[in-house]
């Protein structure tokens, strides 16, 4: 199991759960981040850290974003790995 981005992340796309992140699985997409499945190791560490509350385990994910376990696994694998914080969206 592992922990997912949710569409709450959408365009404000903060950083803070980044930097907490000690096995780098976050990927930087456009408008938002996401969490490689394969590479979390659910220590939970990013969770508190974002303060829109976008990010849950996947057995705690609402029912309304379960698409972004596939959505997380998929764009973790096209987009470039993000280790440092930076700046948030303009529109968050």
């Amino acid at each position: 199991m592992a922990h997912v981005v949710t569409e709450a992340c959408f365009n404000c796309k903060y950083t803070d759960c980044v930097v907490v992140c000690p096995v780098e699985c976050f990927y930087e997409g456009e408008s938002m981040v996401y969490i490689n499945p394969d590479e979390c190791i659910d220590c939970e560490a990013c969770v508190p850290e974002c303060p829109v509350e976008a990010i849950f385990h996947e057995d705690n994910l609402p029912e309304k974003w379960q698409e972004y376990i596939q959505i997380n696994a998929e764009k973790s694998q096209e987009l470039p790995v993000i280790t440092e914080k930076k700046e948030p969206l303009a529109d968050s």
